[in-house]
């Protein structure tokens, strides 16, 4: 159904119309989330291997093992002819991310299962709304937020230091709600500054889909933490 906006008309069709972008650049868009989806799917697989068998458990070793394959990927640079093993060294870095929200996703399922399925919809909603804003906005124009989203995340790292003493509940949910509104500011930057890598000639599809992929996680974490804790206070106030 076709709305009139001013002299524009607008259809479902328009909001997928990328023709504002190179087609070299719209291709490489087409990598880049064709890997993340294929990383969404090793993630899923690896908490669904921490939930329903004995074969694996997220644990602060398979953290270890995250960074270093992370740590590696970064160091394999891209030569044109090691994508497949590259795709391999990401593929497993995605797999231990999805062990190591295992524990997290015990303690939701302990206090409302549905709360998974809320939390992936609604991140999935967030990162769908703010990459396309990033992507028909006006070129650079989410670029400025950098600095002040590193400001954001180190303000967050002091106040996640000093809650580790103080021990504040109401702290940490501001901690979640800062972090999550920090995170959706990473979803605009990191989209756009890969348009802008890709216009600078980097075709490097494997590393750029690492940023959105953390910005992902990220947020649907700080969502889930944030629906359980809202659940436990509902529990409360009906007691």
């Amino acid at each position: 159904m076709e709305t009139l906006l001013g002299d524009r008309r607008f259809n479902a069709r328009t909001i997928f119309d990328f023709s504002c972008l190179e087609p070299d650049t719209r291709q490489h868009l087409k990598n880049v989330y064709a890997t993340l989806a294929i990383c969404m799917l090793v993630a899923a697989a690896g908490a669904y291997v921490h939930l329903y068998t004995a074969f694996l458990q997220g644990n602060f070793l398979m953290t270890l093992v995250s960074m270093g394959l992370l740590m590696w990927l970064m160091f394999t640079p891209r030569n044109g002819q090691n994508d497949a093993k590259r795709l391999g060294i990401l593929c497993g870095f995605a797999f231990t991310v999805g062990l190591g929200l295992g524990p997290l996703l015990d303690f939701v399922i302990a206090i409302n299962p549905s709360i998974i399925a809320t939390a992936f919809m609604g991140t999935s909603l967030i990162f769908g709304c703010f990459t396309l804003s990033a992507l028909y906005a006006r070129r650079r124009s989410y670029l400025y937020l950098g600095g002040t989203l590193m400001s954001g995340l180190s303000f967050l790292l002091m106040m996640s230091l000093f809650n580790m003493f103080y021990g504040s509940a109401l702290l940490f949910k501001a901690q979640m709600y800062l972090g999550l509104v920090v995170m959706c500011g990473f979803v605009l930057f990191d989209t756009q500054l890969i348009v802008e890598k890709c216009r600078a000639g980097d075709k490097d599809f494997i590393w750029h889909s690492v940023d959105l992929f953390l910005d992902f996680i990220h947020i649907f974490r700080k969502l889930m933490i944030i629906l359980t804790m809202n659940e436990k206070d509902k529990r409360k106030e009906k007691k």
